[in-house]
């Protein structure tokens, strides 16, 4: 079976066969050299973690507040009493309501990418739990989406607040910029995204947090860092 690589990707692949492991700040001016199409690629992360302990395996779930953003648009649902419709909306929400909320969401239409609800609405999460379960969409009270202070994590969201959590190999990944943000903020969301994980590591591990860290952009390859922990 022929390889089916565009022009451009085989061009990347020959720059880069003798690529070794990189400094953070190397990887991302590799990248964003390599990106050569006409839109703003992500520049996105990939840790793989020590998370199966021979006793017991562990989970990585929590946030990230990158603090430049990543590039991407964010649209911001919130379930609430209707005296915090205003707030939520002059906060950035697009979305807000309860029961027309509620009815949106049960007749299949989601028109949002995260949902924000405050504790005197969970109630009504019950049967909303089939179908915003499966798409990750579930307000929860540990990642900081069901609150009063609807405000302060609608404005976090909408800032470069992410959610991360590992698959069943240990691996967890995100969007970390684009193509046009300057290196230096690359480079610190990358720091915020690696010290966040780094405190999450669970008490009794042993052995090193972070097997394996790893760059790339949409459309590129991808360079392994120097960065285990």
């Amino acid at each position: 079976m022929k390889n089916k690589f565009s022009k451009r990707y085989k061009k990347l692949l020959e720059i880069s066969k003798d690529k070794k492991t990189e400094t953070p700040q190397e990887a991302i001016k590799k990248i964003k050299n390599n990106c050569t199409t006409k839109f703003d690629e992500s520049i996105d992360i990939s840790l793989n973690l020590n998370l199966k302990q021979k006793k017991e395996e562990f989970s990585l779930r929590t946030v990230v507040n990158l603090p430049n953003g990543n590039g991407k648009k964010v649209k911001v649902a919130v379930l609430c009493e209707e005296s915090k419709v205003k707030e939520a909306k002059e906060a950035g929400a697009e979305i807000a309501g309860s029961e027309n909320l509620v009815n949106d969401i049960n007749s299949g239409k989601i028109n949002f990418d995260k949902l924000v609800a405050t504790p005197a609405m969970m109630s009504k999460m019950g049967k909303l739990g089939k179908i915003l379960g499966p798409k990750g969409l579930m307000p929860n009270p540990k990642l900081g989406t069901v609150t009063n202070d609807v405000k302060k994590v609608v404005k976090s969201l909408k800032q470069g607040q992410i959610e991360i959590k590992n698959d069943k190999d240990g691996n967890i990944g995100a969007s970390i910029g684009k193509k046009s943000f300057p290196d230096n903020k690359i480079l610190e969301n990358y720091n915020t995204f690696l010290q966040t994980v780094l405190k999450e590591k669970p008490k009794g591990l042993k052995g090193d947090f972070i097997l394996s860290s790893f760059l790339t952009s949409t459309m590129g390859i991808s360079y392994k860092l120097k960065s285990k922990a």
